[in-house]
């Protein structure tokens, strides 16, 4: 099947490839198989250094345990704390509608507030990730990477 994309009289510059669908009730095309060493269990090769990288085993090095470790100490809280401040909302909607109903602002209620605070707080707990990341997680992830490239 060819596609005209130009208009006019005649055959158009911009010529598709025919195109073959899939039928209906038929396999889609087998893939090629992965190259030998890959397929009897090696690593592949480190494309961006040329290297042979080690990545089995790496679970159970200090510098692997030192990062999930570290990265739980943030996570875990992190994660009560927002599913806490997050089901606060509807707890007090129903719980204490006349407080939630209190106006704030104008005819801005309590609710309300709380509802665009939770927005912000979401900001606030990603920003602290970025920070912690960037001065603990990422300096981890190096060294695993380079315990990674020298081989177990």
């Amino acid at each position: 099947m060819v596609a005209i994309l130009g208009g006019g009289a005649g055959p158009s510059p911009h010529v598709e490839k025919e195109d073959k669908a899939m039928e209906v009730g038929k396999s889609p095309p087998r893939q090629g198989a992965p190259p030998p060493e890959v397929a009897a269990g090696a690593s592949p090769p480190d494309v961006a250094t040329g290297e042979e990288v080690h990545w089995e085993g790496l679970e159970e090095t200090d510098e692997f345990r030192q990062l999930v470790r570290a990265r739980w100490r943030f996570v875990a809280p992190a994660t009560v704390f927002f599913l806490v401040y997050y089901f606060a909302l509807p707890l007090s909607n129903g719980l204490f509608p006349s407080v939630m109903r209190t106006e704030i602002i104008g005819h801005i209620n309590l609710a309300y507030v709380f509802a665009v605070s939770e927005f912000v707080m979401a900001w606030v707990l990603a920003y602290f990730y970025i920070r912690l990341a960037t001065r603990v997680f990422d300096p981890l992830a190096e060294k695993v990477r380079q315990r990674a490239s020298r081989g177990r």
